[in-house]
């Protein structure tokens, strides 16, 4: 792995973000963040397309972010930068014409399958912590990761949902407050897509949650070490995190490692979902521009704690873009 500054730009569904960091033997210490509610994959799951709108709002948080980069760099020498789009870009029909839009800003954009997302994403959750088995859940807005494995290593399972906070809003949500039949339903949706994979989970032994050892019935191989703690990245659990402790300035550090419990995470689902996205809007603790799809992504989270059989979860703030760091320096991407 060589040392050195690096850059990576995450296009996602519905966030547009960046990290600039140093990398020195393995650590990874954070110089810069951006982050932008770009919302590249409005009307994705219904159309097949990016929306010429959507990839213009992107485009322009591009442009700032490559001016904050070029503030970063010493002797005119370039930041190596890897791009990367998720799922939204995944499951657009004009996806090259996204890429040709980069490329006029000398950006190679790499459309990353699921797999390798959630790869990249428990490398750098897991980053921040020093031993134990983790299941990594990276909710996203048109898919939702799982990874588990031992921290600093590559997961030993992953797989990648089409499950997503933008996609269940707009496939469920007509009503403004949510109806408690299209919370159900939605809740119901992750259930039968997420199940068979989490009975299988716990089937080899890799959980051991009261949920989890219920589904499999008590079996699993002996062998196989179960997973310590559910570690969560991304908006959705940070929000709970800013919500539930009333921030009215965001502070990674005291989300970092935050420890929320399945009835903290009730709780802020509960408050949410009675209200009109307009009243969201003014939450102590979340963004406004999340609040369209903040209920969608708490539905995810919870159904997965469900699953797992876990009465909690870790935030983290190390996430997939610290993982395109790491890969980067090692010369992978």
């Amino acid at each position: 792995m060589k040392n050195g500054r690096y850059a990576a730009i995450d296009i996602g569904t519905v966030t547009t973000r960046m990290l600039i960091a140093d990398v020195a033997d393995g650590n990874v210490a954070d110089c810069v963040r951006e982050y932008t509610i770009t919302n590249l994959g409005e009307g994705v799951d219904a159309t097949g397309v990016l929306k010429p709108e959507a990839i213009q709002r992107v485009g322009e948080a591009i442009d700032r972010y490559l001016a904050v980069r070029a503030s970063f760099e010493c002797d005119g020498q370039k930041i190596p930068t890897a791009v990367m789009a998720t799922s939204a870009a995944r499951d657009a029909q004009n996806a090259e014409e996204f890429v040709e839009v980069l490329a006029r800003k000398g950006l190679t954009l790499q459309v990353i399958p699921g797999n390798r997302e959630a790869a990249l994403s428990f490398l750098g959750a897991s980053s921040s912590f020093a031993d134990g088995r983790i299941m990594l859940v990276d909710i996203g807005g048109g898919s939702t990761e799982i990874a588990i494995g031992d921290t600093r290593r590559d997961p030993l399972w992953s797989h990648s949902f089409d499950v997503g906070c933008r996609r269940m809003t707009e496939r469920f949500f007509a009503h403004d407050p949510i109806e408690l039949d299209e919370m159900q339903q939605a809740s119901a949706w992750v259930r039968d897509v997420m199940t068979p994979y989490f009975v299988d989970l716990a089937q080899q032994g890799y959980l051991r949650g009261e949920n989890a050892g219920e589904a499999a019935n008590g079996a699993g191989d002996s062998k196989v070490v179960p997973v310590d703690r559910v570690v969560a990245v991304a908006g959705t659990a940070t929000s709970v995190v800013s919500i539930r402790d009333e921030m009215e300035e965001y502070d990674s550090s005291r989300v970092h490692r935050a420890v929320v419990t399945a009835k903290e995470l009730d709780g802020v689902l509960g408050q949410l979902s009675a209200l009109t996205v307009e009243e969201r809007r003014h939450v102590v603790g979340l963004d406004p521009e999340r609040a369209p799809v903040i209920v969608a992504g708490l539905v995810i989270l919870k159904t997965v704690l469900e699953l797992a059989g876990f009465r909690s979860y870790t935030a983290s703030e190390t996430d997939l873009l610290h993982g395109m760091v790491l890969v980067l320096a090692d010369g992978e991407f």
